[in-house]
C-alpha cells in the first residue's frame, strides 16, 4: 500500500532541525534549493512513497498582497481582511512571478526523483485560508471568521471566491512544474456546521477544483474533525478524501464506494506508542478498506516529538501490508501518482 505522511518534512527529523538552525522557516520555503532538500529528507530517511513540496499555506496570502510571518509556532497574517475593498484588492497573481520559488522547488524535485516517485503540491482550501486572513492567526473556534459568516455573508462569499480563484492559479502552476498530485488542506472545515459548509465552503471548493482543471492529476482534499460534513465533502470534485482518526474508514469506504478514493487516517499520537502498537494501527486502517482506493497516511501532521524509528515503522508497516482484495479500477484510486 502506498504511504506518505502529512508534515513528513519537519521537526521530528534531526537533519531538518540542523538546517533550520541556519535558515528561517520562510527563507527555507522561498529557496528552491532548501525547500527541495527538506522535501527529500523523509524520502531518504523513511522511504516514503511520495514527496510533498516543503512550503506553507500562507504563501498564497502573501502572493495576494498580505504580509505574513511564518515559523514553527504557526503562521501569522499581519494585515487582516474585513471589508469588501480589502477583498477586491487581493491580487490574482502570476505564480511564476510571485511564487516562482515553489514552482522551482517542484521542478527540482521532479528532476531528482524522476517519473517513478510522485511529487505532491498543496495549498489551503478557501475556508481554512479565509480563517487566517480574517483572524490573522490560528484561533479557537475562529470567532471573527464565524462572525463574518453571520453578519456579512455576502462579504465572506466574495472572499472565499477570491481565494478559490487565486489558489487554482497557484496549483495549476504547481502541476505545470511537475506536481503529479495536489492536496487542499481544509483543516478548519470542521468548525462549520453542515448547513454552513454547504452554503459557504462547498461552493468555493467546487469552484476551486473546477478552475484547477486538473484533468488526470489527482486532487486530494483533507478535512479535519469533519465526520458531519463528509457527505458534502464527497461532492466537491476531489478525487481523494483525506480524513482524520475520528472517521470510521470502513463505514466511509462502504458509503462512498468507487466514487472517491480515501487517504488516512492513523492518529499521529499512535506513533508515540510501541512499535507493535504502530503496526496494529496500520493493520486496522488497511483492513478497514481492504486496501482498495486507499492511501495510508496520518489523520493529521506528524508530531515533532515522534521518534524517527517510529515513523519508519509506520511507513514500512504500510508498505508491507498484505491486501487480499482485488486491485481497484483506475477510477477508485489516485492513479496518476500511483498513490
Amino acid at each position: 500500500m502506498p504511504v506518505w505522511m502529512m508534515r513528513q518534512a519537519g521537526r521530528y527529523l534531526p537533519e531538518y532541525r540542523a538546517l533550520r538552525e541556519r535558515h528561517t522557516f520562510l527563507e527555507t520555503c522561498k529557496s528552491p534549493v532548501l525547500a527541495a532538500e527538506v522535501s527529500l529528507q523523509p524520502f531518504r530517511t523513511l522511504g516514503v512513497d511520495a514527496v510533498i513540496v516543503f512550503s506553507d499555506i500562507l504563501i498564497v496570502a502573501e502572493a495576494m498582497g498580505l504580509p505574513i510571518e511564518l515559523g514553527d509556532s504557526g503562521p501569522v497574517v499581519r494585515e487582516t481582511i474585513g471589508t469588501q475593498a480589502q477583498v477586491d484588492a487581493l491580487a490574482l497573481f502570476d505564480p511564476e512571478v510571485e511564487t516562482r520559488f515553489t514552482c522551482d522547488a517542484i521542478r527540482r524535485l521532479a528532476r531528482e526523483l524522476g517519473p517513478d516517485v510522485p511529487v505532491i503540491g498543496f495549498a489551503a482550501a478557501p475556508w481554512t485560508l479565509a480563517c487566517y486572513l480574517i483572524e490573522g492567526r490560528s484561533s479557537d473556534g475562529f470567532p471573527k471568521a464565524k462572525a463574518m459568516l453571520w453578519r456579512e455573508p455576502v462579504l465572506l462569499r466574495a472572499l472565499l471566491e477570491r481565494i478559490a480563484r487565486a489558489t487554482a492559479i497557484y496549483l495549476r502552476a504547481q502541476i505545470a512544474a511537475g506536481a503529479t498530485a495536489v492536496q487542499l488542506f481544509d483543516t478548519w472545515a470542521g468548525e462549520l456546521s453542515l448547513a454552513d459548509y454547504r452554503a459557504f465552503e462547498l461552493p468555493a471548493t467546487q469552484l476551486l477544483i473546477r478552475e484547477l482543471r486538473a484533468a488526470d492529476t489527482p486532487v486530494i482534499l483533507y478535512t479535519k474533525a469533519s465526520n458531519h460534513l463528509l457527505d458534502a465533502v464527497a461532492t466537491t470534485g476531489a478525487s481523494v478524501l483525506s480524513v482524520d482518526w475520528r472517521v470510521d474508514l470502513a463505514k466511509l469506504h462502504a458509503q462512498l464506494g468507487s466514487r472517491v478514493a480515501l487517504q488516512g487516517n492513523v492518529d499521529p499520537c499512535a506513533l508515540l506508542g510501541s512499535q507493535e502498537s504502530i503496526r496494529g494501527a496500520v493493520r486496522a486502517a488497511v483492513e478497514a478498506t481492504g486496501g482498495i482506493g486507499h492511501v495510508l497516511n496520518l489523520g493529521h501532521g506528524i508530531l515533532p516529538q515522534t521518534p524517527v524509528e517510529s515513523a519508519r515503522t509506520f511507513v514500512e508497516a504500510g508498505q508491507s501490508a498484505t491486501v487480499t482484495a482485488a486491485k481497484p479500477p483506475r477510477a477508485t484510486a489516485p492513479a496518476a501518482p500511483r498513490l
